[in-house]
């Protein structure tokens, strides 16, 4: 499985947490099954606690590294047949 695509999808200010943002990553993953690709589309629920000031794009880019890390550990419990 390859990661080819994220971005995030969705994000807005925690109803009852200050400086915490949650939202969705939209994640395209490519496997290869026996010589045919296939993608696989994903929305992972994340969130991320900020500091006060931070950027649009950093609050991105903690979104994005939440949900990587959430991808990580969904291949790492993939067995690959031989």
């Amino acid at each position: 499985m390859e990661l080819i695509d994220i971005a995030v999808r969705d994000k807005q200010p925690h109803p009852r947490l200050p400086g915490r943002i949650t939202g969705h990553v939209r994640a395209v993953l490519s496997e290869d099954i026996g010589g045919q690709i296939q993608n696989h589309e994903l929305a992972i629920p994340v969130w991320a606690d900020t500091p006060q000031g931070a950027t649009d794009a950093d609050i991105d880019m903690a979104l994005m590294l939440k949900a990587a890390g959430i991808i990580a550990r969904l291949k790492a419990n993939f067995r690959t047949e031989p």
